[in-house]
């Protein structure tokens, strides 16, 4: 570095100020809260979409966890029913349907269909005669073989089920929604074995799985939310990290861009300092001793080398207009990237650049997209061998856009660039310095197409 800075005393103003403005120690990455606040934001939403995901089937459980043990709970009360309550009152009146013993037995039942737990009552023989219902004009009627399986009679067990009613017989619950509908076998003291039907309003189930539910949620949110919680420190330290790295890794390429720019000045000053001066020392030389020379055939040879060396210092001096970048304060990027292109025109090539009006860009930015063209038009310049050169810089949705077209020889871009990457990489490395990507496609006789998107947000990405 003091080499460098001891060199810059002869140097030109540019170069020198460069040089003199180069950083020693580079500063310490910066970390982007805002970042790390999006990525936070993006892990709570996705930890959300999965409590989402797993809440669902979890409340789905609870619920038909809650159902059968509230319609268990219903057949506890309706084998209790048949068994203490109606079965003491089947008599032999009952069932040849006397009026003062179905009357009596509905004065037994009556509490429990006032308060509009029960829907219905039937109480059925094994036949599939209804021997007595609380709605009356039932009673006596037979509906066929019954749908109870033969051995819930037998074993004295009952089933229950919560469904539609849509059987012949339940004519007068068609229209009362889902009911749960229980079913318990049971022998009164006549011998006779009977099965006593009851349906139920779902209230009581759907009751059940509210209260079961509002037990639970509480102790499942609770233990998904810590564990999402417990997620989270880690999740703030791993994107706080990446992002350090992203930003080192940033200002590690802003260097190297910024230190192939230095390295391009001193090769240019060096050139135009010491080599250049003496080519062209050289060149008034050979033209005096041409002039002096007494030998046509000297005269000849020098004149050709005095050419040959003039052509060489033009080409050099090109190098070194090439090695420079436009200054971007005093010409405006309108006018530095027109001057870039302006090698491209004087050589025939159809140039044109276009800047949209909507093109607002930091100075850091322009300085971007300046690199960008100018190692763009120097490959051009070397290996394309094109008729048309096309840059346009405008304004898109989210981005702006950068797009430098040629109609030259191309290659296939499947296999890589033809110069081993090297003039890619440098166009890659100064975008993905200031944020943005570069895209680069080609095709054998077709041309080549370098495309730089810059987010709006590549100020905010970067540091």
């Amino acid at each position: 570095m003091r080499r460098l800075l001891a060199r810059a005393d002869r140097a030109s103003p540019e170069s020198a100020a460069l040089l003199a403005d180069w950083p020693v120690t580079p500063p310490p990455p910066v970390t982007d809260r805002s970042e790390v606040r999006s990525a936070v934001r993006r892990f709570l939403l996705a930890g959300l979409v999965v409590l989402l995901v797993a809440a669902v089937p979890a409340v789905w459980w609870v619920r038909a966890v809650a159902e059968e043990h509230a319609v268990e709970h219903v057949l506890h009360i309706t084998e209790r029913l048949a068994n203490y309550a109606v079965a003491p009152l089947i008599t032999d009146e009952l069932l040849t349907g006397d009026a003062a013993a179905t009357a009596q037995l509905d004065v037994r039942l009556q509490p429990w269909l006032n308060d509009g737990t029960i829907r219905r009552i039937k109480i059925w023989d094994t036949s599939g005669t209804v021997v007595y219902s609380d709605e009356h004009e039932l009673i006596g009627q037979n509906y066929g073989p019954p749908s109870w399986d033969d051995d819930l009679v037998a074993r004295g067990e009952g089933v229950a089920t919560v469904e539609q009613q849509q059987e012949a017989e339940n004519a007068h619950e068609s229209g009362a929604g889902q009911l749960v509908e229980v079913y318990v076998g049971f022998v009164p003291a006549g011998g006779e074995q009977l099965v006593f039907e009851a349906y139920y309003d779902d209230s009581i189930v759907r009751e059940e799985q509210r209260s079961v539910l509002l037990g639970m949620a509480p102790a499942l949110l609770l233990i998904l939310v810590l564990f999402q919680l417990a997620q989270l420190a880690p999740a703030v330290g791993l994107a706080r990290r990446l992002q350090a790295h992203r930003s080192a890794r940033a200002q590690l390429l802003q260097h190297a861009v910024d230190a192939a720019e230095l390295e391009r000045v001193r090769v240019a000053r060096d050139l135009h300092d010491d080599v250049i001066q003496e080519l062209a020392g050289l060149s008034y030389s050979l033209e005096a001793q041409e002039m002096t020379a007494a030998v046509p055939e000297q005269r000849s040879a020098l004149g050709r080398s005095r050419s040959i060396l003039q052509g060489s210092l033009r080409t050099l001096r090109g190098i070194t207009t090439a090695l420079y970048s436009p200054d971007l304060l005093t010409l405006g990027l309108p006018k530095a990237l027109a001057r870039l292109a302006d090698p491209l025109a004087q050589r025939g090539i159809d140039t044109s650049v276009q800047i949209g009006p909507a093109v607002f860009l930091t100075p850091e930015q322009e300085g971007m997209f300046l690199k960008v063209a100018r190692e763009a038009f120097a490959n051009i310049s070397k290996h394309a061998h094109a008729s048309t050169v096309r840059l346009q810089l405008d304004v898109r949705p989210g981005a702006t856009v950068m797009s430098i077209t040629d109609d030259g020889t191309g290659f296939d871009d499947s296999l890589g660039s033809p110069e081993g990457h090297l003039g890619l990489r440098i166009m890659r490395d100064i975008a993905d310095a200031a944020g943005a990507d570069l895209e680069l496609s080609s095709r054998p006789g077709v041309g080549t197409t370098v495309l730089v998107t810059l987010p709006h947000d590549a100020v905010t990405r970067r540091f």
